[in-house]
């Protein structure tokens, strides 16, 4: 089968598409024939191996595992005897290393997906989706009237965050650039907040939490604008140099926060499949929808990771297969 390899850290001109063997899924595992992949700041960093960190676990001088990708979407082929809740032949979404391929094995993060979503637009969630809804869910606590500023609102998290903060019932307020005003007004934002022409810590306006994903405010900024008891939920930061890359900002946020009495943190989600299905009710009840904002053929791939570096992206950037 083809799939998207690197074997060496680089610029997206190390990508090939590469014949290796289709896996065979074990037990517990579905195979998926995939008709659809997204890709993620984090495969950008898997990509290049920009950030020294990073490469710990995933090879320091090269690549371990030569695959990309995580979200896909695209049908059924085969089941392992223990997998009940998928069938031959359903079209399903998920996430799994090495999505950027004709199959892939999942034993976990995959389900059913959307019915009112096509494949392309379905790749599109469930890095993003599941970040931005744990973010706001489980970190922090947004529930009916919480008023919730989102930072960073049209990328790939940003439009979900959005959307998932009205589903579950907030105020949202979100900042982005002058391009992309209308798209989060559209998405359905109380209010829109152009950062190339005014300061939202400078509004007087308070927020119980605030989403940060742009990660481009210092604490006080930050501070300024929380409720006394409110939080700062640390999505995304700033490039940062290449030996720790964004934790520096990360650890100095956590830091500042200890004694005060409001608080920051940061989380990484993780994909499950009982939030995979928590997104698809949100979606079929028109609740959500992914932006999709360029697609490319499988063998284009290269032009789809280069488009993400570019860090200009209006939602998501999908790769067909």
């Amino acid at each position: 089968m083809n799939a998207i390899v690197r074997r060496r850290y680089g610029p997206p001109d190390v990508i090939e598409v590469a014949d290796v063997d289709k896996p065979e899924p074990s037990d517990d595992e579905v195979l998926v024939r995939v008709r659809a992949a997204s890709v993620n700041p984090a495969d950008w960093y898997g990509l290049t191996g920009w950030l020294y960190l990073f490469r710990f676990p995933t090879g320091l001088f090269k690549p371990k595992d030569p695959r990309l990708g995580t979200d896909f979407a695209g049908v059924v082929e085969a089941v392992g005897s223990a997998v009940t809740h998928v069938s031959p032949g359903d079209e399903v979404y998920g996430g799994r290393t090495g999505a950027l391929a004709e199959y892939i094995c999942v034993k976990n993060a995959v389900t059913r997906k959307p019915a009112n979503l096509s494949f392309e637009e379905a790749a599109a969630v469930p890095v993003a989706a599941i970040t931005a809804l744990q973010g706001l869910r489980d970190h922090g606590g947004v529930g009916a009237g919480t008023r919730v500023l989102i930072n960073g609102a049209s990328g790939g998290v940003g439009t979900f965050a959005v959307q998932i903060a009205k589903a579950l019932g907030a105020h949202v307020t979100a900042v982005c650039s002058t391009g992309k005003v209308d798209l989060v007004r559209d998405l359905g934002a109380d209010l829109v907040i152009d950062y190339t022409g005014e300061d939202f810590s400078r509004r007087g306006e308070r927020y119980e939490v605030i989403l940060d994903i742009a990660g481009s405010r210092r604490w006080g900024a930050l501070a300024r604008v929380l409720e006394r008891d409110g939080r700062v939920v640390i999505v995304g930061a700033r490039k940062g140099g290449r030996l720790i890359g964004p934790l520096r900002r990360i650890v100095a946020l956590r830091l500042r926060s200890i004694f005060s009495p409001r608080k920051a943190g940061f989380f990484i989600a993780k994909l499950t499949r009982d939030d995979l299905e928590v997104l698809r009710d949100m979606i079929e009840a028109g609740k959500v929808r992914p932006v999709v904002d360029e697609t490319w053929p499988l063998a284009e791939t290269a032009e789809a990771f280069r488009y993400l570096g570019e860090g200009h992206a209006r939602g998501k950037a999908v790769v067909t297969i």
